[in-house]
């Protein structure tokens, strides 16, 4: 699986990165300062892409990025930034990066799949073409699964994520929703892997 480290120090734009990047099947490391996003480089050896700000609380991304190149960082790098300027893109670029996203961004905000589509800010899902109305569980419950579609996700992943740590474990809630889920939504679109938990392909 590619590893993509995320060095940004605003938590909303890194969390909003890390839950797209999460859910195109990529690994997110974060990193919220150029200290961190060091430690992370001199310890994990394969990571595939960095999306790094320039503006850090403790560095210039752009010397994070001249130390990193220097020490023998191959991977592409993808620079985050507020500055748009032409000055400011050639210099990123002449610092190592490969190529410059000027802020605000858009991140995709659906999640489509075998007829299936969810809108993440309005949490609306459409099955087949038609509106579907979904209680919060039943959405929060399809959505963890688009998000990984194609793993298999345990009973106990989907307690943790949809409903919470001190739910019960032994509560069979999870079979309860699912059940619901897939007559909202079509019997096939979710399977069941016996003895493991559920899967959408």
């Amino acid at each position: 699986m590619t590893n993509v480290l995320v060095v940004e120090d605003d938590d909303l734009i890194r969390s909003v990165l890390v839950k797209a990047l999460g859910g195109a099947g990529y690994t997110a490391l974060e990193a919220v300062d150029g200290e961190s996003a060091h430690a992370i480089l001199s310890t994990i050896s394969d990571v595939d892409l960095m999306l790094l700000d320039i503006g850090l609380p403790d560095t210039d991304g752009l010397t994070l990025l001249r130390e990193a190149r220097s020490h023998g960082f191959a991977a592409p790098v993808i620079i985050l930034t507020a500055r748009d300027s032409v000055a400011n893109t050639v210099e990123g670029l002449d610092s190592g990066a490969n190529d410059y996203m000027v802020k605000p961004f858009r991140v995709p905000e659906l999640l489509e799949h075998g007829g299936m589509r969810l809108d993440i800010r309005t949490r609306r899902v459409e099955v087949d073409g038609r509106i579907q109305e979904l209680t919060n569980r039943e959405y929060s419950l399809l959505e963890m699964l688009l998000r990984h579609k194609g793993e298999t996700i345990s009973r106990e992943q989907l307690l943790e994520s949809v409903w919470g740590m001190d739910f019960d474990p032994g509560s069979n809630i999870v079979n309860v929703y699912i059940r619901s889920l897939r007559r909202k939504i079509g019997e096939n679109k979710v399977q069941t892997v016996r003895g493991v938990g559920y899967r959408v392909e």
